[in-house]
């Protein structure tokens, strides 16, 4: 059994102390400060919600050459989990196997020192992977092309942009052949086409037989890349299925339903100063909220948002991708109502996507406002995967699929016009 296991965790706890002093060497006002707080403590009630469980009791294996994805809201555990398995930080309790060499990407510039410069760092972060030099000078040409720094690899990393930082990071980690890597959400760092970059050699590596556990939020990234995936919530794992399931109670978990989510404090809404976005829907023809509905009826997905101050038109735009990380397409309001300046307001606009369009399953919907002025646009609120919906298929005969029960690759499936005559 062990060695078909890569990673093994069984009963995975980890304790902090919120407010916890570390040894060190203090002033006499800091000793003086130390003990009257410690009076007030004593006089007083303990305050035992300092303790907090950043991981409790988690358990489960990842098999060797299985790309686990790991899900859940900030301060959900997820971090913690992969500092404790990269040996960062010990356990409370339980224990977790590593069988094999382990690289990890868990921020930006891990295992890098910014005095050095980026080609003294490749050799270094190989070495503390445990490779020859023979070997890392064998892969280094490949790790910085693909990184693309190669007008500063002999520069001082702490010139480096966070985003030069996190691509030579990754590139060393991903090809220095790890058995096993473990990868947080550090590459929302990256540019759109490096982070396609990632993906691709992520999903070559999982490929290869070794072993990726990928956290991360973009839903669509998990889906393409892990067949299962975990859930965890307060520390706990609360779910551990296939992708697409884990994905749905993933996103019904952020607002109660994965059709509707909503920022009822202007302040905590995605935007800037000029526009916030209020809510967003999933509903059908009626107007009414839908979790899921009909492959041959229409859907709408209805965004409100408020416009602050006058300023440039704004563009309500959505991206609907599928279960499998598929793009399946985006689309913009282009109307004239968006032409002119968007005078202060709430507005409410609802994207119709016309019935036997889509595909069966689980869609995920982004949503984005944008403005123009001058030439130049400018993105104001990016919502990735803010809500999802479940396409069914009734097998009734009348859909794109007539009475085929089979299943459809792809990420639609339209009903189309056929002429069909001898000939």
């Amino acid at each position: 059994m062990a060695a078909d296991v890569a990673v093994r965790v069984e009963g995975l706890s980890k304790l902090y102390r919120i407010g916890q002093e570390r040894q060190r060497y203090d002033t006499l006002r800091d000793q003086v400060q130390r003990s009257a707080r410690q009076l007030v403590t004593r006089s007083g009630k303990h305050d035992k919600g300092r303790d907090l469980w950043a991981v409790r009791d988690v358990s489960f294996d990842v098999a060797r050459g299985e790309v686990l994805g790991i899900v859940g809201r900030n301060g959900a555990g997820k971090t913690t989990m992969l500092r404790i398995l990269s040996r960062i930080t010990e356990p409370t309790e339980g224990r977790a196997e590593i069988h094999g060499r382990l690289g990890s990407l868990l921020e930006v510039g891990t295992g890098f020192h910014p005095e050095l410069t980026g080609r003294d760092n490749v050799f270094l972060n190989g070495a503390i992977l445990g490779m020859r030099r023979a070997e890392i000078a064998r892969k280094f040409d490949e790790i910085v092309e693909f990184s693309g720094v190669q007008k500063f690899i002999d520069t001082p990393v702490k010139r480096y942009s966070s985003g030069m930082y996190v691509r030579l990071a990754f590139s060393v980690a991903a090809h220095l052949e790890p058995e096993i890597l473990v990868v947080d959400e550090v590459l929302a760092v990256g540019d759109a086409e490096f982070q396609r970059r990632c993906m691709g050699k992520m999903e070559s590596i999982g490929q290869a037989g070794r072993t990726v556990l990928f956290v991360s939020h973009n839903m669509q990234a998990i889906t393409r890349m892990c067949d299962r995936v975990l859930l965890l919530d307060g520390g706990r794992l609360i779910k551990d299925g296939p992708a697409p399931s884990v994905v749905s109670a993933y996103l019904q978990g952020q607002s109660g339903s994965s059709a509707h989510r909503d920022w009822p404090d202007a302040n905590d809404a995605p935007g800037d100063d000029q526009v916030r976005l209020r809510s967003v829907r999933v509903v059908d023809e009626a107007g009414d909220i839908v979790d899921s509905l009909d492959v041959r009826r229409e859907v709408g997905i209805e965004m409100t948002f408020d416009v602050l101050r006058d300023g440039p038109p704004f563009h309500p735009q959505i991206m609907v991708v599928n279960e499998q990380g598929i793009h399946a397409f985006n689309a913009m309001d282009t109307s004239s109502r968006w032409h002119g300046p968007t005078p202060p307001g709430t507005y409410s606009t609802t994207a119709r996507i016309p019935g036997n369009l889509l595909n069966e399953g689980l869609m995920t919907v982004s949503v984005f406002l944008s403005s123009t002025s001058s030439g130049k646009t400018a993105q104001h609120v990016f919502e990735r995967d803010v809500v999802a919906f479940q396409v069914i298929d009734p097998v009734e005969g009348d859909s794109a699929k007539g009475r085929w029960t089979g299943n459809w690759g792809g990420a639609v499936r339209p009903l189309l016009t056929w002429d069909t005559a001898p000939r």
